[in-house]
């Protein structure tokens, strides 16, 4: 019976996989819409008016941490709790919830990565409406206004932001659920008296709208999705009853507004007044449609707002399902009275308003008051944490499929890339790598030997990543399977049995990641005598960690599901893949003796998971707009503070032509994270397969990626060290150039590399825009000298990939071809000098072992800064307090914009000088010096005569 059993999931499995591959594309009716999404389409019928909400100014209670009011909410009489603190770094937190809840309300926890540090707050004015507060040490005040309630925030006499100006503040409150029999007795009643809110503004949000198909549910609540909900043939029992949460702001000034990854959108996020809004809710949504606000596999409700003077951001601190709305509009609908005074230009400014409604929780929301995007970022992260320092290999070429046959397809595909000369540093295995889908083991007839395969990889100094999801296969003949049983750490469903669902193995059990006693399990299986067959070069893949339940709700976790202390999937539904990421990368370490660094590539993520390692875009489609699509992702993703972000080059699905798949690895080779990978049903792409011209442009971007691994991991420490993104918008460094704000089919990398790839099917020519008044830009290949702003027509061929150094720059390179990132470690260096207008040039070097915590724990790390003015290079040390030795050493340096000099010579620390040889090519202004010969740790000085 057994036996039976097993083969019908498998057999299940196998349609379920048909079923994704014959798609055409996502079937949306697998998902729901705001208006399928009971508690959204609630919120979302309450139009702006004035809030029933009123603050009562003499409950203020100011406190060392923060001042406290009390809300009423003059319809209901149900009381909430406001709190404001002023944070360190120019940063305002505001919390909202009720003050008597019936029982505790979910805090999002394990994100922030301190208690933020608070500023005192001060009273500096008061009338009979209003409270003005001074928020701390900066010019920014905030004030509270009483009836109806709205906070605003200013900077000196501008108006910054406004909260609930639009009166949109809804707080649905815990209740007791009346019985059947009083419902039907108070029902008319019931109907007209609105729970929360005033009677004009919800009455349609309690309301069934007329559209809706026949209504045979029992009573009004029930009808509303207050109390249980169906979609398709899921049923939400809502044990909480409604629990939603809306607030909206008000940005005046601010026209563009970016974030809240992940979307398959535009960089420039659109409004909502005619769609749905955009949604965040982790769900497993393969072959994904483009431009349009679905949720994708990952959620951070981070959202900023850019105008020439400022950047600012919006944190909502809520895991559970959001909904975010956009609309347009102008400062004088909902700024009134003396604020309208502090608007800058006036009544008619342009103003963004945004909403934000979660299904559960609190409001708990953080407002970074920049001024500049930099700011910002730093405040995100002094929240959240940065992008943790991959290893070097990380950043190196990855080469994936689902899946590679056995152990001798490894071999050979190994092999392929030494035989084509192809730089790479990893061969992943999918899930077939496994003893039928349970993760942790190898499968024995295709993987008999995993050590003797990884050390092979070792000796060409390679690793290996191997899938491990979340899922695990209910046998009890499974020893992961019973170990996390056997500690009751599995979720439960509603009914407090071990939550099971379908996916790749079959039937499947959920561990509760939510639980630190789970996540210290999981982390204890990645030992090297736990995990059977691993070794130091296996790393991990979390995939289908939203999570995915093929058989769920919209292919998830149905949200009546209960985690470690009682609370529902619906409040901690956006939390479970970070909370896999986590434990996995806590593993890493934990089985080196907390000594090496994880690598960890996640597709599910929250706010946050950027301490824990990579993300990619999820399963895309060998298409040209999936293409295209790659860059505003991962800008998103990077503003959100996930710079380690990339594509499946090539496209997962479907099969790319020669053409694309060219292209795709000219894209990919500029993007933080560069992978291949292929669906099982495609044919073999292997980079070597399509003819030796192909190959050779391959090889060619592959190549250029390596040499430019010491800028790749220069950013990604300055990432680690500031929160600034590694692949950013042109805005983060153009903040005045308003021809950037909606630009993103090119990108910065830091602020050295402009990078327009080639995305359009049979393109001769691609247009560039130059941004920067008076800047200098270089074509890094022909170092032809171009003056900004233009929008400069470049002719492409294939093997054409448009990349622009710009002026005022250098950037350090390694030109030696190697087979991956460690056999490059002792290279020598080249440098590469943009002189800007005013012949100047600057930037900095970081290297370190390349694996392992000593650049945290002992300092040992060499950070360079070089300089270049009045025609002296100078190469000094940015951190005195860091030591390191390296055998590499300065072989080369290009200069750009040069003139001829009539001598060169380089001076040591000690005093010593010696000559140094160059050439000069007098049609290109390329001045290079060969061999200064200097070891790249040291302090030296070229003087250009």
């Amino acid at each position: 019976m057994a036996a039976v059993t097993e083969r019908f999931q498998q057999l299940f499995v196998v349609w379920i996989v048909l079923s994704i591959t014959s798609s055409v594309a996502v079937d949306r009716n697998n998902f729901k819409t705001c208006s399928q999404s009971s508690f959204c389409k609630r919120q979302r019928n309450v139009k702006p008016g004035s809030s029933p909400y009123r603050a009562l100014l003499n409950s203020l209670e100011l406190t060392e941490k923060n001042i406290k009011v009390q809300l009423i909410n003059e319809v209901n009489k149900v009381p909430l709790l406001l709190e404001i603190y002023g944070l360190e770094g120019n940063m305002t937190r505001i919390k909202i919830t009720e003050l008597n809840p019936l029982k505790p309300r979910y805090e999002v926890p394990d994100v922030l990565i301190q208690d933020p540090p608070t500023l005192p707050l001060a009273v500096t004015g008061r009338d009979d409406n209003s409270i003005e507060l001074a928020l701390s040490q900066t010019d920014h005040r905030l004030i509270i206004t009483s009836k109806p309630f709205r906070l605003d925030i200013m900077a000196g006499n501008e108006l910054v932001l406004s909260v609930n100006s639009r009166g949109l503040l809804v707080f649905e409150h815990l209740r007791q659920r009346k019985d059947t029999e009083s419902k039907q007795e108070n029902s008319e009643s019931e109907a007209e008296k609105p729970e929360d809110g005033n009677s004009e503004q919800l009455d349609a949000a309690e309301k069934v709208d007329e559209a809706e198909p026949e209504k045979n549910e029992k009573d009004e609540d029930t009808e509303n999705g207050m109390w249980e909900e169906t979609f398709k043939t899921h049923r939400d029992s809502k044990p909480n009853g409604p629990t939603s949460i809306s607030l909206d702001f008000s940005l005046p000034g601010f026209e563009n507004v970016y974030g809240i990854p992940e979307h398959a959108d535009n960089l420039k996020l659109k409004t909502t007044d005619n769609g749905d809004p955009y949604r965040l809710y982790n769900l497993d949504v393969f072959q994904y449609e483009l431009y349009n606000p679905m949720s994708l596999y990952g959620a951070v409700p981070l959202m900023l707002a850019h105008n020439a003077q400022r950047t600012l951001g919006i944190f909502w601190l809520n895991s559970a399902e959001t909904w975010v709305d956009i609309s347009s509009n102008t400062a004088g609908k909902t700024v009134f009275g003396k604020m309208l005074d502090y608007v800058q230009g006036s009544k008619e400014a342009p103003q963004t308003d945004v909403r934000w409604i979660s299904e559960s929780g609190i409001i708990d929301v953080f407002i970074l008051l920049g001024p500049k995007s930099t700011n910002v970022f730093h405040q995100y992260a002094s929240l959240t944490g940065t992008q943790a320092l991959p290893p070097l290999f990380t950043i190196g070429y990855h080469q994936c499929r689902w899946n590679y046959n056995d152990q001798e397809d490894v071999r050979n595909v190994d092999a392929g890339l030494d035989d084509h000369d192809i730089p790479c540093d990893v061969i992943w295995l999918d899930i077939e790598h496994t003893d039928g889908k349970r993760y942790f083991t190898w499968d024995p007839n295709k993987f008999p030997k995993p050590q003797d395969m990884l050390q092979e990889l070792e000796a060409k100094k390679r690793k290996m990543v191997t899938i491990v999801d979340p899922h695990i296969k209910v046998d009890s003949g499974y020893k992961i399977y019973n170990e996390i049983r056997s500690h009751d750490l599995y979720t439960k469903s509603k009914d407090g049995n071990d939550y099971e669902g379908w996916c790749w193995p079959g039937n499947a059990g959920y561990p509760d990641f939510t639980n630190p006693e789970m996540r210290s399990l999981w982390a204890k299986m990645f030992a090297y005598d736990q995990y059977e067959g691993s070794r130091e070069n296996l790393y991990t893949w979390n995939d289908m960690n939203e999570p995915s339940v093929f058989n769920g709700p919209e292919v998830t976790m149905h949200k009546d599901v209960v985690h470690n202390g009682g609370w529902e999937n619906r409040d901690v539904h956006n939390l479970y893949g970070y909370y896999v990421q986590m434990a996995t990368a806590e593993g890493q370490v934990l089985r080196s003796g907390g000594k090496e660094r994880p690598f960890v590539l996640t597709r599910a993520f929250f706010a946050g998971s950027q301490r824990y390692g990579a993300v990619w875009t999820g399963d895309n489609a060998a298409e040209w707009d999936h293409l295209k699509i790659s860059i505003p992702m991962c800008l998103s993703l990077g503003l959100a503070g996930i710079s380690f972000c990339g594509a499946d080059v090539g496209g997962f699905f479907k099969t790319p032509s020669t053409e694309l798949l060219v292209r795709w690895y000219q894209m990919g080779a500029y993007h933080p994270f560069f992978r291949a990978h292929a669906h099982l049903d495609t044919p073999r792409r292997e980079p070597w397969l399509f003819g030796e011209e192909n190959t050779k442009l391959i090889r060619s971007v592959v190549r250029e990626r390596y040499a430019l691994l010491p800028f790749w991991y220069t950013l990604f420490y300055n990432a680690y060290r500031t929160g600034v993104p590694v692949m950013r918008p042109l805005w983060v460094e153009f903040p005045a150039d308003v021809t950037t704000f909606a630009i993103d089919n090119e990108f910065m990398l830091g602020n050295a590399l402009l990078v327009h790839p080639v995305a359009e099917e049979g393109s001769r020519g691609v247009t560039a825009y130059l941004p920067g008044t008076g800047e200098v830009w270089y074509d890094v290949r022909s170092f032809q000298k171009y003056i900004a702003p233009q929008q400069l027509y470049i002719p492409v061929t294939m093997s054409s990939v448009p990349v622009f150094q710009r002026g005022g720059t250098i950037i350090p390179r390694k030109n030696r071809v190697r087979r991956s990132s460690s056999c490059m470690i002792n290279d020598p260096y080249t440098l590469y000098v943009a002189l800007s207008s005013q012949n100047t040039a600057d930037g900095e070097l970081y290297e370190d072992d390349g694996h392992s915590f000593n650049f945290q724990t002992k300092k040992e790390y060499i950070h360079r800064k070089f300089t270049f003015i009045n025609n002296i290079l100078t190469s000094s040390n940015a951190d005195n307090s860091s030591h390191f030795t390296t055998k590499a050493w300065l072989e080369k340096v290009v200069v750009m914009g040069a003139q001829k000099p009539s001598k060169v010579h380089i001076q040591m620390k000690d005093g010593s000088t010696s000559e140094v040889e160059y050439e000069f090519d007098a049609a290109t202004s390329i001045l290079t010096l060969r061999k200064p010969a200097v070891n790249i740790a040291s302090d030296w000085t070229i003087l250009l005569r």
